[in-house]
């Protein structure tokens, strides 16, 4: 087995990488992927320690990483799974992929230890690709939470209401800096999303970003910047909202029906123009 030091010097600084050591942590995260047969998208599998792990639970894989030194180190080290098919390995860029749509043409599950400087990029392409069926991935805690908050919670953001649309995000547990190699400066958590639906709404996610664009300014000021102040009014009064709410008070499900009257009133007959990505799930205010 390798030493910190050495594990270190494979570790790209322009990646962003830090590789996961802790065989312990390995372990909860083969334990907290769903019990099926459906095939895995690995992104970042760096040295394939979760690689190996994922193969001797028989699912098949298909790995993207980016890194041409590693994927020669990868393609070394599973030279016999790679034979036998039950590896893919592509050496590439996942996001270059994902222009297609989808990383794979049948539906599975992604599971990976996501460079930070991308993650949030990364889970939004996983959230809209629809043959993405779960999401189970090592992420800075920050953004971990920023996913998986709930309506008052002080996270809760714009990507909250956008994983709860499609899903069910729960922060699994968090990971110190000292289980990976090189450590990172921050806590990382490994985030799970559960998806019944995939987003396709981006005028959507474009209200939201006009919603949340002040955080902890009233929901209405911040819709009141691109909307005119007399229907949003009507519309909270309509939906029994308080003037004052601030963005991370607001249900999901309020989201999705202030976006379809702020779009009926955008149109000259009154019919909307483009529905919600989803039927949200019904959540109290």
């Amino acid at each position: 087995m390798k030493s910190d030091k050495e594990l270190a010097t494979f570790a790209s600084k322009r990646y962003g990488q830090n590789f996961l050591k802790n065989q312990s942590y390995i372990t909860q995260i083969i334990q907290a992927m769903p019990k099926d047969t459906l095939p895995v998208v690995e992104i970042g599998p760096g040295l394939g320690d979760l690689t190996k792990a994922l193969l001797r639970s028989a699912k098949d894989v298909t790995a993207f990483e980016v890194d041409r030194r590693l994927c020669e180190h990868l393609t070394e080290t599973f030279e016999e799974p790679i034979r036998q098919g039950n590896l893919i390995l592509k050496c590439g860029d996942a996001l270059e992929h994902w222009e297609q749509e989808s990383l794979l043409d049948e539906p599975y599950h992604l599971v990976a230890n996501l460079p930070y400087y991308i993650a949030t990029n990364l889970l939004l392409k996983a959230l809209h690709d629809p043959w993405c069926q779960s999401i189970l991935t090592m992420v800075q805690k920050e953004v971990a939470l920023k996913f998986s908050a709930q309506p008052k919670e002080r996270d809760f953001s714009a990507l909250s209401v956008l994983a709860d649309s499609v899903g069910e995000a729960t922060l699994c547990f968090e990971v110190e800096p000292e289980a990976f190699v090189p450590p990172p400066k921050v806590t990382s958590a490994v985030l799970s999303i559960v998806k019944f639906s995939s987003l396709d709404n981006r005028r959507f996610e474009d209200f939201l970003k006009i919603a949340f664009s002040q955080p902890r300014k009233k929901l209405s000021k911040n819709l009141s910047g691109q909307y005119p102040k007399e229907e949003i009014a009507k519309i909270f009064t309509n939906l029994g909202l308080r003037e004052n709410i601030r963005p991370h008070e607001a249900a999901t499900s309020l989201y999705h029906q202030i976006y379809t009257a702020l779009e009926q009133k955008d149109t000259p007959d009154g019919k909307s123009r483009q529905q919600p990505a989803t039927q949200a799930k019904p959540k109290p205010l």
